[in-house]
């Protein structure tokens, strides 16, 4: 990848061990960042809950070993800036847990996601493949409702792989964009911006996260984007860039987004 379009982008979606299906530690994938001529790094963990309820997240206690973490990161690599997030679960009743969160320690972003269906379901659980073969459209219609609550909560400085439920290639029939339509609008009425995030190509539907129709309908409705790697191993910091941002440009985008201290700046794309 040309190095200048590596230097205007940065990874904020990265994950760590404390995830339990994660490997190497920050300094780990700092090292790969500069290596690399990424422009910014972050990490985005997945948050701790009041009660441990799933395998793959960190434990509540395990909070200031994350931001010791990506501390000896910043220490070792000075030249790459390197940012703290969350990547945060959006459940219903659980808003105040997130605001909680917010308050406990200085982060440059929040990333709202959701991997839980009312029924308890997990979107994208390898073990459910077989129920979600017979239910895809529930599935969809529950998801994207869901998605645009996590959108409108305003608990959230950008939102992560929008249409995750597509992951091992299960999608309805028809045109998409009757899913698409009423999270652009949230979107674009929140001011919220939403990630490409390429670790669809990694997965079973081998496409971006979100499609580009999704991509599309949101240019046309001026939400801003940034460009994510989804990184569970340090070998995939800036995976598939130079695919997400030609994807970005052809869909019309001129520019991505910064983090610092929960706000956001805009920068262009090289």
């Amino acid at each position: 990848m040309p190095a200048n379009i590596f230097a205007s982008l940065a990874d904020y979606h990265t994950h760590t061990p404390l995830c339990r299906h994660a490997e190497g530690w920050p300094v780990d994938y700092a090292r790969v960042a500069v290596e690399r001529g990424l422009g910014e790094l972050g990490f985005a963990d997945h948050n701790p809950m009041p009660e441990q309820f799933d395998d793959w997240r960190m434990l509540r206690e395990e909070l200031p070993r994350y931001i010791e973490a990506v501390e000896e990161a910043r220490a070792l690599f000075p030249q790459l800036n390197i940012k703290l997030g969350l990547e945060c679960d959006f459940i219903p009743g659980h808003e105040w847990w997130i605001e909680e969160l917010a308050g406990m320690a200085d982060w440059d972003y929040l990333i709202g996601s959701v991997h839980y269906l009312r029924q308890g379901w997990e979107v994208d659980h390898p073990q459910y493949i077989a129920r979600h073969k017979g239910h895809a459209e529930e599935i969809w219609r529950d998801y994207w409702d869901l998605y645009v609550q996590c959108i409108r909560s305003g608990l959230f400085d950008f939102v992560a792989h929008p249409d995750l439920p597509k992951k091992f290639g299960i999608t309805p029939p028809g045109d998409l964009r009757r899913y698409y339509n009423p999270a652009v609008v949230a979107l674009a009425e929140t001011g919220t911006p939403f990630e490409i995030n390429t670790a669809g190509l990694r997965r079973d539907c081998r496409e971006m996260y979100p499609a580009r129709g999704f991509v599309e309908l949101a240019h046309a409705a001026g939400v801003p984007m940034l460009i994510s790697s989804d990184a569970h191993t340090p070998g995939d910091v800036g995976a598939n860039f130079e695919e997400a941002a030609a994807l970005a440009k052809d869909c019309g985008y001129t520019h991505t987004l910064r983090f610092a201290k929960r706000k956001s700046s805009s920068v262009p794309l090289a």
